[in-house]
């Protein structure tokens, strides 16, 4: 695991995914028995590393990492370096033999993103990238509501994302100062829109353009040493999306915004049966024979509780960290082959939104993408020409 020492490696990766999953015995198969995981923290700080290793009595850590891909006791490579220190480690990794497991975006660029794919296809060792909000309880609400046909066919998505981020000045950041820099990889473009894409693409339809505004609403901000830096990054992002069939998404991502909505993060799906607004735990919906008839008069005050008029989408189920979850599908994928489609190419795919929508904004016009996608056969190949890029 390269990165615990990290914000996201350490509270979603290791502590609540790999070491949960140690403690509860394993990762249950379909023969019913269990495979346990032991992790090997890997990092530059020699005294980060001992210390995490004591507080939770994991035995193994190095800050050699050559000497960890070497080692045949590992099966896994764990990355959640910053995104620019990404793709060499992704590389060294794949070129030792090692299953790989990755944060997104994996790479600042899609021709990167692609030679990862290309890399870990020729050397035949499984792959799998991090799409953690597919896991979550509201959006796996919203996936049983689309399920049932509740909504019929859906029209639009839109979309709000985002919270304030303190200067740290007065009020320290809750985001690193490396998230502002574009030269160290930052930006809210790459980091949500390979997000954004799978979650449009898993339960909508593939984004087939992207007409996007990327802004840097603050232009300066202050380090964790107390120093001033100029904002070279985007730090907000307004995106029209086309899907395939001829769905509509909107979706707004800042970092420069006060939260006035249920959770820092919203979906609104409208559909000709019905509507939906799934967040990251709750989801509710709304048929069309119980939608009220607004009438526009800007003259009289609306007495209408519309929020009244939705119906919460019952839990049903229990949802665990959607991290876990899908850290036990890829150690299933791994030990037993089960299907995980999470692939290096769909993270490509992210990697081609973001591309795509910074191009949009330089140039002030919709991009469409590539086809980027998995063909028929147990080995595809991955082949590019000037529109179409297919594996």
């Amino acid at each position: 695991m390269n990165g615990v020492s990290g914000r996201m490696g350490y509270r979603q990766h290791l502590v609540r995914s790999i070491l949960a999953i140690r403690e509860q015995g394993g990762v249950l198969l379909s023969d019913g028995s269990r495979v346990q995981v032991e992790p090997l923290l890997v990092g530059r700080s020699e005294p980060k590393l001992a210390e995490i290793a004591h507080r939770h009595g994991i035995e193994h850590w190095t800050t050699d990492f050559d000497a960890a891909l070497s080692d045949p006791r590992w099966d896994v490579y764990a990355d959640f370096l910053v995104t620019s220190a990404r793709v060499p480690a992704l590389r060294r990794a794949i070129a030792a033999g090692k299953a790989v497991y990755t944060e997104k975006p994996t790479a600042e660029t899609l021709d990167d993103a692609l030679d990862l794919a290309r890399a870990a296809r020729d050397a035949g060792v499984k792959n799998g990238v991090v799409h953690d909000k597919l896991f979550l309880p509201g959006l796996r609400k919203l996936r049983r509501v689309l399920a049932s046909g509740a909504l019929g066919r859906v029209l639009s998505v839109r979309g709000e994302f985002g919270y304030w981020v303190f200067e740290g000045d007065w009020q320290a950041a809750q985001r690193p100062s490396w998230n502002y820099r574009a030269e160290d990889g930052g930006g809210i473009v790459v980091d949500m829109f390979p997000h954004w894409n799978y979650v449009m693409e898993d339960l909508f339809g593939r984004v087939e353009s992207v007409s996007a505004r990327a802004v840097t609403h603050i232009p300066e901000r202050v380090d964790e040493h107390g120093d001033r830096y100029r904002a070279t990054a985007d730090d907000a992002a307004y995106g029209i999306f086309d899907l395939a069939g001829g769905i509509t998404a909107q979706i707004n991502s800042s970092w420069a915004v006060r939260v006035d909505r249920d959770e820092l993060v919203e979906f609104q799906v409208d559909g000709t049966e019905g509507s939906a607004v799934a967040g990251l735990f709750g989801c509710r919906v709304q048929h069309r024979s119980t939608t009220p008839k607004p009438v526009w008069n800007p003259d009289i005050r609306d007495e209408n509780d519309y929020r009244a008029g939705w119906q919460e989408v019952p839990d049903n189920e229990v949802f665990e960290n959607g991290f876990k979850v899908q850290w036990e599908q890829f150690v299933r994928h791994v030990v037993e082959d089960a299907p995980h489609p999470y692939d290096l190419l769909s993270g490509a795919r992210g990697v081609a939104l973001a591309e795509a929508g910074l191009r949009s904004n330089r140039e002030g016009r919709r991009i469409d993408l590539p086809d980027l996608r998995l063909g028929d056969g147990a080995a595809p190949s991955l082949q590019a020409d000037d529109t179409r890029v297919t594996a």
